[in-house]
């Protein structure tokens, strides 16, 4: 989910910054150039900080920028194919719902929302289940498992597929009401067997 890295660059600061502090220059550079960014290995960056080791600027011929070797930590998210996450349902869509995880909404298709038969109530705007009578709506809390991850080069076009179809998944009624139900099932059968 959350991680701290470290990050080791080369970077140009702009002749704009002359004769301000070197590390507010470089902390607003660095934030510019990495803060709300998609990186493969590292997921998506949210937050620059602890900057430090800022070496001497260098200046090259024709370049008004003065460039610094720096190095510093950055606050990513990221996600992992069968990760179990929890998040709120963000937008509800004809073919499905889309919850909020971290900083990225994921995609949980009409067919992965339960096992039951599922319909889009347009009065209600909630989706309901045919049978079991679940229905799920805008800000719900639900618990997901990260099915697929498509990762691009931007936040906007990074998709993510979801499913709350295995057990313990779901919001969080659905999952105390399924265990309900087994204990009233162990019960009535006798409960478990003993040798």
């Amino acid at each position: 989910m959350y991680y701290i890295n470290t990050i080791r660059d080369s970077i140009s600061i702009s002749p704009k910054y002359m004769g301000e502090d070197i590390t507010k220059a470089v902390e607003e550079t660095l934030r510019n150039k990495y803060e709300r960014t998609m990186d493969r290995d590292l997921g998506v960056v949210l937050a620059v900080f602890n900057v430090r080791d800022i070496s001497d600027g260098m200046i090259m011929p024709e370049d008004p920028n003065t460039h610094h070797h720096v190095v510093f930590d950055v606050l990513t998210f990221s996600l992992e194919v069968e990760e179990v996450v929890i998040g709120e349902v963000s937008e509800l869509v004809d073919f499905g719902c889309f919850v909020r995880v971290g900083p990225l909404d994921g995609l949980v298709h009409l067919s992965q929302i339960t096992t039951d038969f599922v319909n889009y109530d347009r009065k209600t705007l909630q989706f309901v289940s045919k049978n079991s009578g679940k229905s799920l709506k805008k800000g719900d809390v639900v618990y997901a498992k990260v099915s697929t991850i498509s990762m691009r080069s931007n936040l906007k076009d990074t998709k993510i597929a979801l499913t709350m179809r295995p057990d313990g998944l779901g919001k969080p009624e659905w999952i105390k009401e399924a265990k309900s139900n087994a204990r009233r099932a162990a019960k009535a059968h006798g409960g478990p067997r003993r040798r």
